[in-house]
């Protein structure tokens, strides 16, 4: 039984040395983007069919919530403000806003 609980002690110890982390760091997993976007949604309070201007509309009064002037911190705001961009960016894109000219296509 020592002999195995040595060898299991030398193995942690190779692993951290090899990989730069206790072996049991590494089951902890980091956060998928999935998750990310859920947590961006309760911070947001927003539902998963949300569109734009919902996601907008909700960053905008959590702001106003954890603004610094109003008691709140600036983590809090940049929290806020990461949630409403990574919601956007998971957004479907609509394809029809934007709009690049070239030099055929301007008018003279």
């Amino acid at each position: 039984m020592l002999r195995i609980a040595f060898i299991l002690l030398l193995v942690c110890v190779i692993w951290r040395w090899a990989f730069g982390q206790w072996p049991w760091a590494a089951l902890s997993a980091k956060p998928t983007r999935s998750q990310a976007i859920f947590n961006a949604r309760k911070l947001l309070g927003v539902e998963a069919g949300a569109g734009r201007d919902e996601i907008k509309a909700a960053h905008k009064r959590l702001i106003a919530l954890v603004h610094p002037d109003r008691g709140g911190s600036n983590g809090q705001v940049h929290e806020a403000n990461a949630a409403r961009d990574l919601l956007l960016d998971a957004l479907p894109d609509r394809g029809a806003d934007i709009r690049v000219e070239t030099d055929e296509h301007r008018p003279d």
